[in-house]
Order: structure tokens, then C-alpha cells, then sequence
């Protein structure tokens, strides 16, 4: 049963469109009321990625590591969104806690709402 907080599997493509590998992706929340859509964020290995004061670090010395499934120090990409059909996740690897996930998601709400002025 897929829920949010939830580090599973999703097949994302390519830049080009062309089929990519199985990814982890973090469930943040079902998008829809009526169909099985969940807005997702990538995770990658890729530290270097990170964008300051948006992505979270999920590191082997955070006490929810091992729960996360993660097999190396990650970033949760809030900077990278999507939604998602249920369907398409190929399954569960584990989960953040929730104080994590609450943190996440109140981070993601301000850099919405304090968008900063264009250059």
C-alpha cells in the first residue's frame, strides 16, 4: 500500500524521452482524491545536485537512514517534481520518518510561496 513518506521505484526517462533505469523516488502526498496520482520527488546519490535551502540530504548518520531503504548518502530532489501514476511505482525500498517528510513538505510550501524575483 503506497503512502506518503514512502521511498519506491519509478522508471523515469530520459532527457530525450528515451526509457531510463528504475529510480527512487519519495512519495509526498496523493495528488488526487479520485485516481491513484501522487506528486513524487526524484532521490539521487548525485550530493552535488543538491539545491541549497530546497533539497534534504538523507545521510547514513540521520537516525532514519536504514528505514529509508537507501543503500548511499542521497538528496531527496524537491527541486524535481512530478506526478505520478500509482501504477507506474514498482515498489517500496522503505520510508522517511514523519517528522522528516513534515519538514520536506513545509520547505517545498515557502519556496513556493516566496518565489524570489526574476533577474
Amino acid at each position: 500500500m503506497k503512502r506518503p513518506g514512502q521511498v519506491a521505484l519509478l522508471r523515469l526517462a530520459q532527457t530525450d524521452l528515451t526509457p531510463g533505469k528504475l529510480r527512487p523516488v519519495l512519495l509526498l502526498r496523493r495528488a488526487s482524491s479520485r485516481f491513484d496520482d501522487w506528486l513524487v520527488c526524484m532521490v539521487t546519490s548525485r550530493l552535488h545536485q543538491a539545491e541549497p535551502d530546497l533539497d534534504e540530504p538523507i545521510l547514513p548518520t540521520d537516525p532514519d537512514f536504514a528505514d529509508t531503504g537507501l543503500k548511499a548518502p542521497s538528496v531527496a530532489r524537491l527541486s524535481r517534481l512530478a506526478v505520478v501514476e500509482g501504477a507506474t511505482l514498482a515498489g517500496a525500498l522503505g520510508a522517511v520518518a514523519p517528522a522528516r517528510l513534515d519538514r520536506m513538505r513545509l520547505r517545498l510550501a515557502h519556496w513556493i510561496v516566496h518565489e524570489s524575483s526574476p533577474s
